[in-house]
């Protein structure tokens, strides 16, 4: 008889998240405790976290969390930044030692701004300026990786358990509007630090249940805009995949989200004639990023939340609302570990984007 442990099991996998509307604070502590009940969806391979308004006092830098193999990738890529950026503080990512958390590569974060001179030189807006800088660290730099690049946010990961990682890296010592959190059962890909989740380009960050069967087409239609999927995970795809919709192309985030899990003709067919028209339109012209296969993702951006199952709903999500608080789960236990008593608690319907956003006068940036 096989046991627990000897079989592949794709359907792994926690996802928690959490966004106080009124942009109130919420204590990495809480997001700990929230996946950490979800221990037996992982297996020690990777875990992490994603906050955001963590860094309210370099709110307008971009916060570069990097690893590095060894010294002298440090110093070549320090280099690089140095030519392209105004770095206003750097510094080691405060750790703590781990028993379960071993192989540790340096870690650093920069707060920084790109170079007015070099920015005009380049002739792109500043947001495209910066992943291209960051795509030339992580595609051609040996021994470097920038594994987040946003404004007042950062992602935290590494390879173990997810309440693990959440204790190395001192997240109770930071508070922010929203986090993510995930922990890793993978499927197709080793463990390794940087194929940990979240992943993150910009103030876009991806955790993510489930497996894209659609990941080499996705691949193949975003890398002929620029993107490289170098870390070969379809989680990485779907961080890029929002990226170009949203930033590159102009999409909503629910626009981006009847792409990548887009209704059914049948359905397309009984909508309004205005909506069916768009529609129809989003499928047709980026028929190549329809995501096929099981998935639940939460998408964390500046100011909120985004989660979205595939349209047969095959992988498990619950929302769970408590004034201003909605949290956000693969299972309702993580959701009550940091709020027992909530107002209301749903699913959403497979397909359906619920897109959750701080108040315009709160102070979430």
């Amino acid at each position: 008889m096989l046991k627990e442990g000897q079989i592949r099991i794709p359907s792994g996998c926690a996802i928690s998240g959490v966004i106080d509307l009124e942009g109130g604070g919420v204590c990495g502590e809480e997001m700990i405790r929230s996946i950490s009940v979800m221990h037996d969806r992982s297996n020690g391979l990777g875990g992490g976290f994603a906050g955001y308004g963590i860094y309210p006092q370099y709110k307008n830098l971009y916060a570069f969390h990097v690893f590095y193999e060894d010294q002298s990738a440090r110093e070549e890529c320090e280099k690089f930044l140095d030519r392209h950026f105004d770095i206003v503080n750097l510094s080691k990512i405060p750790t703590r030692k781990h028993p379960r958390i071993t192989d540790a590569p340096l870690l650093w974060r920069y707060f920084l701004t790109p170079l007015a001179t070099k920015l005009s030189h380049s002739q792109l807006d500043e947001r495209e300026y910066v992943v291209r800088c960051v795509t030339r660290v992580n595609t051609r730099m040996k021994g470097a990786h920038i594994f987040s690049s946003g404004k007042n946010m950062g992602v935290f990961k590494a390879v173990g358990f997810p309440e693990d990682v959440g204790e190395f890296f001192r997240l109770e010592e930071y508070e922010g509007y929203a986090w993510t959190a995930h922990g890793r059962y993978p499927t197709n890909t080793p463990g390794w630090w940087g194929g940990a989740h979240p992943f993150a380009l910009l103030d876009y960050s991806v955790v993510h249940n489930g497996e894209i069967s659609s990941y080499d087409a996705n691949r193949r239609f975003i890398e002929m805009f620029g993107y490289k999927c170098s870390l070969l995970t379809d989680t990485e795809v779907i961080t890029y995949v929002i990226d170009y919709l949203v930033r590159r192309e102009g999409l909503s985030l629910l626009e981006a989200a009847n792409v990548m899990a887009a209704p059914f003709w049948t359905t397309i067919a009984q909508q309004e004639p205005e909506r069916r028209e768009r529609l129809t339109f989003l499928r047709q012209a980026y028929s190549s990023l329809l995501m096929t296969g099981p998935f639940s993702i939460l998408v964390g951006f500046e100011g909120g939340l985004m989660a979205l199952n595939d349209r047969l709903k095959l992988r498990s999500m619950v929302i769970g609302e408590r004034g201003s608080r909605v949290c956000i789960a693969s299972e309702e236990c993580a959701i009550r570990a940091i709020s027992p008593e909530l107002d209301r608690i749903w699913s959403p319907k497979g397909g359906e984007a619920a897109i959750f956003r701080c108040k315009e006068e709160a102070q979430c940036q």
